[in-house]
């Protein structure tokens, strides 16, 4: 098959697979190619690449990075980024220590409205790797303060809920720029999920292109055909190469699967083929 996923998640961030785990299942689903792109870290990558080789499937390297615009927190995946470039790991560093900061208040801030949480707890939950919400999420799902994780961030630590704290986001200009360093190729992910019109999005669009924006993820488990078909043209009209992804995160989104996303997926090597034309890896 000549399927792939250019959007999935693993245990280094917020996914529920190891990144070799996440492998084994691409192969199993008979996909040609993935690409492992967890959130701010690229810690996954070697594991990944190990087990690419140990199952013949083609691994490529990718980032999701989480930036501010206007108010609405966009993210922007990165391809083939350098693993080894020093000034991009400085600068995934440097984002590594605003998310901690952050945990500490959200900790603080959960701790206020009774709950027990505590950094040593969500450690333990991620095993070490980025702590996100999701794993806010677990901890209150095991301590039985909700039936689910989506529950937990219904009344919790979802946006503009009690224990929520926002994370203070470089623009989508810094994380482009940051990207192109690491001598990847700059793409925005899922643009349906920020809640822009069509003429807004076309705005976004014409700016990030302006800043170095390079792709678009037109095909997303959420995106509808008529949605696609909109994305399809703006990439056309704006010069884009076009990516699609599952949004793989494994049982954290039990409605997703890898390749196929909520069945309406059908993901061709062609998009990969373009992002390599476009690459130096």
């Amino acid at each position: 098959m000549n399927i792939v996923d250019l959007h999935v998640h693993s245990t280094v961030s917020d996914g529920t697979m190891t990144p070799k785990q996440v492998v084994h299942y691409a192969k199993e689903k008979g996909l040609r190619a993935l690409a492992l792109t967890d959130h701010d870290t690229i810690d996954g990558l070697e594991e990944a690449f190990m087990a690419g080789k140990t199952f013949s499937i083609e691994v490529i390297p990718g980032i999701e990075l989480a930036a501010e615009y206007k108010d609405v927190e966009l993210h922007i995946l990165g391809y083939y980024v350098d693993l080894h470039d020093s000034a991009f790991l400085h600068q995934l560093d440097h984002w590594k220590k605003a998310r901690e900061h952050r945990n500490e208040k959200m900790i603080v801030k959960l701790n206020q409205l009774g709950f027990p949480i505590t950094l040593k707890d969500l450690k333990n939950l991620s095993k070490g790797n980025v702590i996100t919400r999701a794993h806010y999420g677990k901890w209150f799902l095991q301590n039985g303060y909700v039936k689910s994780i989506s529950e937990a961030f219904q009344k919790y630590i979802g946006a503009d809920c009690p224990g929520y704290v926002r994370r203070q986001l470089p623009t989508p200009k810094e994380c482009i720029s940051m990207i192109k360093e690491g001598k990847g190729i700059p793409v925005l992910a899922h643009p349906f999920l920020y809640s822009f019109s069509d003429q807004e999005l076309s705005a976004v669009l014409k700016q990030l292109k302006q800043e170095g924006l390079r792709g678009i993820e037109v095909m997303h488990s959420t995106h509808t055909l008529h949605q696609e078909k909109t994305l399809r043209h703006l990439a056309h009209h704006y010069g884009l190469l076009m990516t699609g992804g599952s949004d793989f995160h494994g049982t954290n989104k039990p409605d997703i699967d890898i390749g196929v996303g909520k069945g309406n997926l059908q993901i061709p090597y062609k998009m990969v083929e373009s992002l390599k034309k476009e690459s130096s890896f």
